[in-house]
C-alpha cells in the first residue's frame, strides 16, 4: 500500500493536526459495535498498581489478539485507537484497550503519577494477556508514546511476553529530547496542545488524591521542558531530566534486544518526531522501518472524508489486508 494524500491535505500540520479537529459523532457511530461488546478489565500489576483496559471478543474469533495503546495523553477512547479497534474486532481480532496509569478516567486507580519510565506495569499488563490467551497470534499496536511503550515492551526480554506474533508502531517517540526540541522550535500549536492536556491531567490527578498531590505550582506553567524537569525532581528517582529521558529513548541500543518481528512506521515530515533519528536505532533482524513522505505525527490522512490510511496498511501488516478501509 501507498500512501498518497490529496491536495491540499499533504502538508505536515495539516495531517497532525485534521484528526484531532474531525466532529466524534460519526466516530461513535461506527465503533458503536466494538464498544458494546467491551467489557472493563482491571489489570493488577507488580506493587499494588492497577491498569485499565477494555476486552472486546468478536462473535466469530480468529485466534488473533490484538493489545492497542494510545499517545500521551490519548486514551483507550482516542480517535486512533477506537477506529482501529472497530476494523479489527469486525475481522474476528480479539481487542485489548489499554490505558496507560492517568490516562482515560483512571487517575483515580494509583496513587503515584504517570511518567513515561513506567515500564515494568505496562509489561506486566501484556503478561496478564498473555496468560490468559497463550495460544492466539498476539499482537502490540501503539500510536506515539504508546508505540515507544510497545516496542520496549518487546525488547525487555521478559519472558512473559514471548511468542508475540508482531509488534506495529505508528510515528513512535524515538529521542524524547530531540522531540521536545521539535516542538520548542516548532510550531507553538503542538506544545500548547501537550501542556494544555497535561494540566488538564494533573488537576485530575490532584483532585482524586486531595492533600497527596500539590500541582499548583505547575498548573500556570507553559514550557514542556520546565514542567518535565519538575516532575522528574518531585516524583522520580532519576538524577536529572537528561537521565529520565534516555530512560524512555529507544534509539542507540535499545531495541537491539527485541525478540519479536516489529514494524516501525513514520512519517518523514512528522513535525515532532525527526526522521533523522531513524538511523540511530540498533540495527536487528526483527526490526522494520517503513517511511512515507507525507503524513504528519499520527496523521496518514487521504482526505477528511477517509479513515486514517494506516488501518487498511495495520490490517495488512496483520494479514488482515483490505485497502478500502483505508
Amino acid at each position: 500500500m501507498t500512501f498518497r494524500p490529496r491536495w491540499p491535505w499533504r502538508n505536515r500540520h495539516v495531517q497532525s493536526i485534521l484528526p484531532s479537529l474531525l466532529p466524534r459523532w460519526g466516530l461513535l457511530a461506527f465503533s458503536r459495535p466494538v464498544r458494546k461488546a467491551s467489557r472493563e478489565w482491571i489489570i493488577d500489576c507488580r506493587d499494588g498498581v492497577r491498569l485499565q483496559a477494555f476486552h472486546a471478543c468478536p462473535p466469530q474469533p480468529n485466534g488473533q489478539l490484538a493489545v492497542l495503546l494510545h499517545g500521551w495523553e490519548g486514551s483507550a477512547d482516542a480517535r486512533y485507537v477506537l477506529t482501529l479497534a472497530q476494523l479489527l474486532f469486525e475481522r474476528g481480532v480479539e481487542v485489548i484497550r489499554l490505558n496507560l496509569r492517568d490516562h482515560g478516567d483512571t487517575h483515580h486507580l494509583n496513587e503515584d503519577i504517570f511518567h513515561s519510565c513506567r515500564l515494568p506495569e505496562v509489561i506486566d499488563a501484556v503478561a496478564a494477556v498473555s496468560q490468559r490467551r497463550p495460544q492466539h497470534r498476539r499482537w502490540l499496536i501503539g500510536f506515539s508514546l504508546g508505540g515507544n511503550f510497545m516496542l520496549r515492551v518487546a525488547a525487555s526480554g521478559d519472558a512473559r511476553v514471548a511468542g508475540l506474533a508482531g509488534v506495529i508502531a505508528v510515528s513512535p517517540v524515538l529521542d524524547p529530547d530531540h522531540t521536545l526540541t521539535a516542538m520548542e522550535h516548532g510550531m507553538p500549536v503542538y506544545q500548547k496542545y501537550f501542556v494544555r492536556k497535561w494540566i488538564s491531567s494533573l488537576r485530575r490527578k490532584q483532585a482524586a488524591w486531595r492533600g497527596r498531590h500539590d500541582f499548583s505550582h505547575m498548573l500556570h506553567w507553559r514550557d514542556l521542558r520546565r514542567m518535565t524537569a519538575a516532575l522528574v525532581a518531585r516524583h522520580t528517582d532519576f538524577p536529572s531530566m537528561e537521565a529520565y529521558l534516555r530512560g524512555y529513548a529507544i534509539v542507540g541500543e535499545r531495541l537491539a534486544t527485541l525478540t519479536a518481528p516489529a514494524t516501525i512506521l513514520t512519517a518523514e515530515d512528522d513535525p515532532i518526531i525527526p526522521v533523522a533519528d531513524l538511523v540511530r536505532l540498533a540495527r536487528s533482524d526483527n526490526l522494520s522501518i517503513v517511511t512515507t513522505p507525507q503524513g504528519g505525527h499520527m496523521g496518514f490522512i487521504e482526505s477528511p472524508w477517509k479513515r486514517s490510511w494506516v488501518n487498511g496498511w495495520i490490517l495488512e501488516k496483520m494479514g488482515l489486508g483490505d485497502a478500502a478501509v483505508s
